[in-house]
């Protein structure tokens, strides 16, 4: 949530960045797999955002709007340069740091078979379960349908339960 008050703009913005850039990384890196490239990712989508921080502020919501900026960002990767795909089974540091150890291994197999997912099915889940968006944000953020969202959703969760031999949903997603 971007911090109220009649700061200037710019003030604002440093404030917008400060508590949110933990969490951007970390959806950056549920998307792209790669510790670097998800900082790369979301500082790209902090740049667009700062071009166009006043409606981003307008907006209802700035972290929906600077959310979808960050899925456009790492979307874009693919388009201009054609760069495949390098994901890891290692997830970043400062989430193993603050999970125990089961938690931490849970989360490294979760990370895994996340991989392992087509792109557009691993981005509906993180934004679906991950930032617990509603399925109407997610088609809002995708630019696609509800019902695409929950056959997507349907189909990566049908592929989570076989990988994990158990459902990925409850225990394993949420923030750390």
């Amino acid at each position: 949530m971007v911090p109220s008050g009649s700061g200037a703009p710019e003030e604002t913005f440093h404030a917008f960045v400060r508590s949110r850039w933990p969490a951007l990384v970390r959806t950056a890196y549920l998307l792209t797999g790669d510790r670097h490239l998800a900082e790369d990712v979301a500082q790209t989508a902090l740049a667009k955002a700062y071009r166009s921080w006043p409606r981003v502020q307008r907006s209802d919501n700035p972290d929906a709007y600077v959310r979808r900026i960050l899925v456009s960002c790492h979307k874009d990767r693919f388009r201009k340069r054609r760069v495949p795909e390098h994901l890891t089974d290692m997830p970043p540091d400062s989430v193993a740091a603050t999970d125990d150890m089961a938690r931490a291994d849970e989360r490294e197999m979760l990370a895994a078979a996340l991989a392992g997912l087509p792109k557009r099915q691993r981005t509906v889940v993180i934004l679906r379960y991950w930032e617990d968006l509603s399925e109407s944000e997610v088609a809002r953020t995708l630019g696609c349908s509800v019902g695409t969202v929950k056959s997507q959703a349907s189909k990566a969760l049908c592929k989570l339960r076989a990988v994990l031999g158990r459902s990925p949903v409850p225990a394993a997603f949420g923030p750390p």
